[in-house]
């Protein structure tokens, strides 16, 4: 049984088009070709696949049952001459990327919805570390690309691209003495701060600190949990605050010493020393194209 990918072709399209006229100017070619090729495919599976009673071809049940099947081949054919020009191209097979929950997700769908028409068959992995846990993964080989925090100290062998700015709101819950009270810089050292910790031994989780007594959480979203039961309080990323769904049992009080709004940088890294074939070339520089402040206000 020779069954060639023009005999589907032809099976398909006539499905679609609903005629095989219809068919030949889709596939540039006569009626009577797409026709004959469809005469063909019956004839080697042993079966009809169009009635041809009325003016117009209608599937058969067995045509009905065995249309998805074509489909797939044919998406396959196309799957794998895609892959066969990547690796004409050079297109990595594989990327890893390492996201701090800084950057704001809503950004994320648009951004590797883009990356999937442009690079259809890389292979992605996204992992969410936080803070110097993002560069040390990086470091290591284990990322390509990090989107992270600005660190006062960046390894050197990392390059790097600042791609904005991430407003932090001091929050806590609304039963918290502070939820009610103007707030100064001695009242936030008497109370229990709530800060986000990394995985790797480091000082940058220490850069926010201001309290005697700290808990470390490794999410935003459950350090909100945490201050809705007035545990403590927090700076967290104003994009999280508002798509919480405690938001309504949280306060951010009035503060004495400035307007409240705590900016941190966010940065693209990278290893200088790895060379990025075309895919991570191509997120690196729409990383740093996205304007992430629409998405943090």
């Amino acid at each position: 049984m020779a069954i060639s990918m023009e005999q589907l072709e032809a099976f398909v399209t006539a499905a679609d088009r609903g005629s095989f006229s219809a068919a030949g100017r889709v596939l540039r070619k006569a009626q009577s070709a797409v026709s004959t090729q469809v005469a063909n495919l019956e004839e080697d599976l042993g079966l009809s696949l169009f009635s041809r009673v009325g003016r117009n071809p209608v599937l058969t049940p067995a045509g009905e049952q065995l249309l998805p099947e074509a489909r797939l081949i044919l998406d396959r054919r196309e799957h794998l001459i895609g892959m066969a020009a990547s690796f004409e191209a050079h297109v990595e097979k594989r990327l890893v990327v390492a996201i701090d929950e800084l950057y704001p997700e809503s950004a994320l769908g648009e951004l590797f919805a883009d990356f999937a028409s442009h690079f259809p068959h890389v292979e992605l992995e996204l992992l969410f570390p936080m803070m110097e846990d993002v560069s040390r993964l990086v470091l290591d080989g284990k990322a390509d690309i990090g989107v992270m925090w600005r660190q006062e100290v960046l390894p050197t062998e990392l390059g790097f691209h600042t791609i904005g700015w991430v407003p932090l709101a001091l929050v806590c819950g609304k039963k918290h003495p502070l939820a009610n009270a103007v707030v100064d810089w001695e009242d936030l050292k008497r109370h229990r701060q709530i800060m986000v910790t990394v995985r790797t031994e480091g000082t940058e989780r220490h850069r926010l600190r201001v309290a005697a007594e700290v808990w470390w959480v490794e999410s935003h979203w459950v350090i909100l949990q945490i201050l809705k039961q007035g545990i403590g309080w927090a700076l967290v990323p104003v994009h999280i605050l508002k798509n919480s769904p405690v938001t309504q049992d949280l306060a951010t009080p009035a503060l004495q010493f400035d307007e409240g709004m705590h900016p941190v940088a966010l940065e693209a890294v990278w290893h200088k020393q790895r060379p990025a074939g075309p895919a991570a070339r191509w997120l690196r520089d729409r990383i740093a194209t996205t304007k992430i402040d629409a998405f943090t206000g």
